[in-house]
């Protein structure tokens, strides 16, 4: 039995998120019906994370697990032309028999890009979500600061997550503005369902001017999702890389 990891990109707007589902296309099911052609035998594999409907990823790892004999190099040519325009894998290589693509990670990345202008787009309107009231980013980008460190976000969850713990550390919380395109860069070592969106959600509020930024840190502290604002919509959040130890040599 060999061991594979591959990297992935996808354009999450005509899927039902990554895991498989019984009734709606996903990026899962889709992955194994390539990688099981191109092995001819029935292949699963396992993503670092899972992503919603219409969620995209720049950076997805997965691994699998194969009686096959193939180069890493036909692997992704084989791969790819099984998949349909809107995944594509970016590389592939042999790892060690204990690497997990999801239990190895010890760091996920994700960031979310709002496009503030008063008119909407044609060509980001699966790719951004669409803000029309002017947001001031650096009071986003003061609000982003309260959150941190290490703590309960039980505040910025799903009431569907299932995590037994909201104990998350966030190590990046960033907010920039390039021209129209606001960028929100998330980096923790773990994610709680909806965190990332619903933290966005809640920044908007802080950019708009109808909370101060120390709200954040308010919301925070009363470990209540009820007080936060609205989750923000999810085709403007990307999974954009995975860490792991340096041993299992990924490609960044």
């Amino acid at each position: 039995m060999h061991r594979f990891a591959l990297g992935l990109e996808y354009d999450g707007t005509g899927y039902n998120g990554w895991q498989i589902q019984s009734h709606a296309p996903s990026i899962q099911d889709s992955l194994n019906r390539a990688l099981s052609r191109v092995a001819d035998e029935t292949v699963s594999c396992v993503g670092a994370g899972r992503t919603d409907t219409g969620v995209h990823a720049r950076g997805q790892v997965v691994h699998f697990d194969t009686t096959a004999e193939r180069t890493p190099r036909s692997w992704l040519l084989g791969i790819n032309s099984n998949l349909p325009d809107d995944i594509n894998v970016l590389w592939v290589q042999a790892v060690a028999d204990d690497f997990h693509a999801r239990f190895s990670a010890l760091a996920r990345t994700y960031f979310y890009r709002i496009l503030n202008r008063p008119v909407r787009s044609a060509l980001e309107r699966e790719r951004a979500w669409w803000v029309r009231q002017p947001l001031d980013i650096d009071r986003m980008a003061e609000g982003a600061g309260w959150l941190l460190g290490r703590h309960d976000f039980n505040a910025f969850r799903a009431s569907s997550c299932q995590s037994s713990s909201a104990i998350r550390e966030l190590q990046t919380l960033q907010a920039k503005r390039d021209g129209a395109v606001i960028t929100i860069e998330c980096r923790a070592n773990a994610f709680l369902h909806h965190m990332v969106r619903n933290i966005v959600g809640s920044l908007v509020k802080v950019g708009q001017g109808e909370q101060e930024p120390s709200w954040m840190g308010q919301l925070l502290a009363q470990k209540d999702r009820t007080l936060a604002a609205m989750t923000a919509p999810p085709h403007g959040l990307y999974f954009a890389s995975v860490e792991y130890a340096p041993r299992f040599n990924i490609p960044a």
